[in-house]
This record gives C-alpha cells, sequence and structure tokens, in this order.
C-alpha cells in the first residue's frame, strides 16, 4: 500500500527529547528516542520479549530499556541486557530504522536500511533559516494522505474552501497553472495577476490597490512540498518573475501515512520580512491553522464519502493535472518495489 524506500518526514525535532516518543508510520509504530550524543534513534516501538510498547520504556544513558520485564535494547536494536541471564538469544533485537535529522525535521527511511541515501532528502533549507521566521505546525488526518497531496496539487480549491484566509476571490480557479513532470515529483507554477489582495495578506501588510500572486512549488515523492509564494503590488515585476517590495514564504510541507486511513501533516510557512515580530509570527501561524483546519474539514469529509458505498471511480477534470502525474508516479513507483 506504501511506497517504502524514500524518506518521510517523522517528526519535528522538538519532538523527540529526553524521554520516548511514538509515532505509527506506515502503519508500523516506531518509538523514537536520543542517543548520548544527541543524535536521533528510531526503533520498532514493540519489546521483540512479550511486544510490549517500549515507547512505555525508560532512556539510561543512550539505551532503552522496556519497563514490562526490564529487557535493554541500544541504539541499533540490539539487546544489550536481560535482567536475571548471561546469554542474549540473537533475535532479541528490536527493529531500527536509518533517521536523518535535517532543518528541524527527522526523516525515516522505511525500506531497507541498505538502500537509504541521505542526499534524496528535499531541501527545506527555509527551516533552518536565520533569514526566515516562522511557527512549527502539525495536523492529525483521518484520511489518507493521497487525498490531502491531492489538494496540495490543486490550489484551484483555495478561493471556494478559503474565501476568509489564503483565497480571497475565485479567480486562482480559472488561472491555469503550469504544471511540469520530474523524475521525483512534479513541479506547479502559478501566476494570479491583477488580483485583490488575500485577507491572509492583508492582515500583516497594508497594499494600495491590487496584487499580483504567485505559487512556485515542486511537490516530491513521498508527499514533500516546498514552495516559494508571494505577494505584490500588481505590475511590480510579474509575471517576468522579479519580485520588488514583495511578502515573500517559503513554505514546507509533508505528508507522512500513519495508517491507509490517517495521516500525519508537518508544515511551515518561513517569511523574509518582519522576522523579529513575534505578533505577525502568531498572526500567520493563526491564518495558516484556520486554512488547513478548513482543508481538514474537506478532506475528512471527502474520505468519509469515499469509505460509504460501492468504490467510487472520481471523474478527473483540467485542474487534476498535477495530482494525476504525481499517483501515476507514486503507482509506478510502488510496482517498481513489488517486482524488485
Amino acid at each position: 500500500m506504501f511506497v517504502e524506500n524514500c524518506w518521510y518526514v517523522a517528526a519535528w525535532s522538538h519532538e523527540v527529547g529526553d524521554k520516548p516518543f511514538s509515532r505509527t508510520i506506515l502503519g508500523e509504530p516506531i518509538c523514537f528516542f536520543r542517543d548520548t550524543a544527541g543524535e536521533a534513534v528510531a526503533l520498532l516501538d514493540r519489546c521483540p520479549h512479550r511486544a510490549a510498547p517500549l515507547s512505555m520504556g525508560r532512556i539510561e544513558n543512550g539505551q532503552l530499556r522496556c519497563m514490562y520485564h526490564g529487557v535493554k535494547f541500544g541504539a541499533d536494536g540490539r539487546c544489550v541486557e536481560i535482567p536475571g541471564q548471561d546469554r542474549i538469544p540473537p533475535s532479541m533485537c528490536a527493529r531500527s530504522y536509518r533517521v536523518v535529522e535535517r532543518n528541524r525535521w527527522i526523516w525515516i527511511w522505511m525500506g531497507a536500511p541498505e538502500s537509504a541515501d541521505a542526499s534524496a532528502i528535499p531541501d527545506t533549507w527555509s527551516l533552518d533559516s536565520t533569514e526566515w521566521a516562522y511557527k512549527p505546525g502539525y495536523y492529525h488526518y483521518d484520511a489518507p494522505h493521497l487525498l490531502i497531496c491531492d489538494n496540495l496539487l490543486d490550489f484551484s480549491h483555495i478561493g471556494y474552501v478559503h474565501p476568509t484566509t489564503l483565497g480571497g476571490t475565485e479567480n486562482i480557479a480559472k488561472s491555469k497553472p503550469v504544471v511540469k513532470p520530474q523524475a521525483d515529483g512534479v513541479r506547479v507554477e502559478r501566476w494570479l495577476l491583477d488580483e485583490v489582495p488575500a485577507p491572509f495578506h492583508a492582515r500583516v501588510a497594508s497594499f494600495a490597490g491590487r496584487v499580483d500572486r504567485w505559487h512556485f512549488y515542486d511537490f516530491k515523492v513521498p508527499g514533500i512540498l516546498i514552495m516559494h509564494s508571494g505577494v505584490q503590488a500588481t505590475g511590480t515585476g510579474a509575471p517576468e518573475g522579479r519580485y520588488q517590495d514583495a511578502l515573500e514564504f517559503r513554505s514546507c510541507q509533508a505528508v507522512t501515512p500513519e495508517t491507509t486511513g490517517s495521516s500525519h501533516y508537518f508544515y511551515a510557512v518561513p517569511r523574509n520580512f518582519a522576522i523579529a515580530d513575534e505578533e505577525i509570527t502568531s498572526k500567520i501561524f493563526d491564518d495558516i491553522v484556520a486554512a488547513f483546519e478548513e482543508d481538514r474539514v474537506m478532506i475528512e469529509a471527502q474520505a468519509r464519502r469515499l469509505g460509504e458505498g460501492k468504490p467510487v471511480t472520481m471523474v478527473a477534470i483540467g485542474a487534476d493535472v498535477g495530482l494525476t502525474q504525481f499517483r501515476r508516479l507514486l503507482s509506478a513507483r510502488l510496482q517498481a518495489e513489488k517486482e524488485s
């Protein structure tokens, strides 16, 4: 059901600290903690002795002790101690996963460890830049991860789902994006010219008149959005791509399957203006949360309808170009894994 040989976002860095932390990824319960060097560690959250959750355990000098019968495991998943006996069975080990902590996200490789290539991790540099300010966010969805990916690949919904937050008018649905296939995802570019400022933009800046907006983003397997978006006075430079006196954002969003019917959603909207202004940071975050709640309500309702009655075949429209290309790419990756 899931592509395993790719990097998924598992957590924000601040979520993994001095206590075990559990999160289900691709249907597998994973226990995260830090070793003595402060490096993130991921083990299957199931003690091989009697299947107790290791996340209910205790960290001891970078090792994890199961608090059911006291069996202790190293950061590599190998058992290092069984109370009351000297011999450790070779099979007494917890599966370990490759993890990489980069730009405040903890990435996990759910497939074969020997295939993990850290250079394939998407570059989310704005999450760790002192020149871009943001507040990190997380959402849990009771919906399949592909429905959330669909939503992110088709911004024509913005004027309808988000009229009082991100959207503004419905004209964005009439502005066709340029969609370009990539080896590891899809590139989407869209300009919206001579438009009224969206409520989201008007709450953090003043515009004398109409504006031009843009959304340029790469959407990468398995569900990573890296976007450059912004707004500026009409005629300043669009659509040639010149940015002058603009509000610029570098959004990073990641959709990770929890199960076949639920998902994790990590997001941030870094900006390069008023970066020391905590009030603006809060305003932007609150607006983003309000908009993403609008998405969640719609997508979870959609998921419920798809789960009712007979199987549904969804009818495509022109706005589906990006999501159709991405689904085909993901299906091809899944098929290749099955055949390997």
